[in-house]
């Protein structure tokens, strides 16, 4: 029988699976791996085991093939497991498959991220945005298991009490959907005004956007005295944070940091958050931050170009690639001919005001 998880439940024993599969965006497996335990990490979600596998195939019914299959059933059955956290986003029917196979519940790429987004928005905004895209997310849990109901009644070409609450859940769905719309709404107002202010009094705008735990609250921090909370956690600020900044002393420009991106961000999450990320429509530039010091960095900026093709966003760039303080000689030695494809670029550190003047100095002479 599938279980049903709840984060204020007693913790089940549970078993995070690591898949790295062909369609997978990072090009580096032990980073994926570890981008997931961070995630799992963050969430605080307590685990007992773990098993990394790569697979050449997806199985679209079940996600794992036979073999696969067979392979983490038996682990699931020598251990005792009653709960499979997935590094990977399951479609429903993958899901629903999964718990049967295994007898687990399944917690999916996708939930983890949205119960990380949850634990980390704190304006009404951000909530409303949260909750709008869970509502996204367990519409499609939900309403998937319809057939199942309905096949209670067991009479055929009749309508059974499974479609009868199939129903009812899509009209709940879309009534807390409605609502949550409505007061986002509201909000989007108030920012619409507060824009307009803005456009008309000619302040440039500049964006900070990055991968997730890229740098971007501690560059907003150093350079604009931002007071936004930089940990070492994947998505620890959700929030976006607008700031004055004196660019030579007497230009003045704002700075907004924004949500950071991530590998397979959920495209409710992208859906939902739109309107926020809508701000970078109107930035005369783009900062994007990138860590350096990862080796999996030329796909992060990827994930990034591709999230911001998603939005339409084509605003002017430059690549701010940070924690150059973490690299040894020799790599930045190699640094030349890797970042010849990303210009204009500079390197900075937020460990210390030097460490941002490189970008200052950049800033003074950008036609904002």
């Amino acid at each position: 029988m599938a279980h049903q998880y709840t984060p204020n439940q007693d913790h089940l024993k549970t078993l995070l699976v690591g898949v790295y599969a062909p369609s997978n965006p990072i090009d580096d497996q032990q980073y994926y791996y570890d981008e997931f335990l961070s995630l799992i990490h963050t969430l605080e979600l307590p685990y007992d085991e773990t098993y990394f596998m790569k697979v050449r195939s997806v199985d679209n019914n079940l996600f794992l093939t036979t073999g696969k299959l067979e392979e983490l059933k038996k682990v699931c059955t020598d251990r005792a497991i009653e709960l499979v956290a997935f590094s990977e986003p399951l479609s429903t029917l993958q899901e629903r498959n999964l718990e049967r196979a295994l007898g687990c519940a399944i917690f999916d790429r996708e939930k983890l991220i949205l119960e990380i987004f949850k634990k980390s928005a704190h304006s009404a905004e951000g909530k409303i945005q949260v909750e709008m895209a869970e509502i996204g997310y367990l519409k499609t849990r939900m309403i998937g298991r319809g057939r199942e109901l309905s096949q209670q009644a067991g009479i055929i070409g009749t309508r059974g009490p499974g479609e009868t609450a199939k129903e009812e859940m899509r009209r709940q769905f879309a009534d807390k959907l409605r609502q949550a719309q409505k007061r986002l709404e509201t909000l989007e107002r108030s920012r619409e005004i507060q824009r307009q202010r803005r456009i008309n009094s000619n302040i440039p705008l500049m964006c900070i956007i990055g991968y997730t735990n890229a740098g971007k609250s501690s560059l907003l921090n150093r350079i604009a005295k931002g007071g936004v909370l930089a940990e070492n956690k994947l998505f620890a600020t959700l929030d976006t944070t607008t700031r004055e900044l004196f660019v030579d002393g007497t230009r003045k420009a704002l700075i907004s940091d924004t949500v950071g991106f991530i590998s397979q961000l959920p495209h409710n999450l992208i859906a939902a958050f739109k309107s926020t990320l809508d701000e970078l429509h109107y930035a005369k530039v783009l900062l994007h931050v990138v860590d350096i010091s990862n080796p999996a960095w030329k796909n992060q900026i990827e994930v990034v170009r591709r999230t911001l093709e998603e939005l339409d966003v084509d605003q002017p760039m430059i690549y701010v690639f940070n924690k150059i303080d973490l690299l040894s000689d020799s790599e930045r030695d190699q640094l030349p001919g890797d970042i010849i494809a990303y210009q204009p670029n500079v390197f900075i550190h937020t460990k210390s005001k030097e460490g941002v003047e490189p970008l200052i100095h950049l800033l003074r002479d950008y036609h904002l």
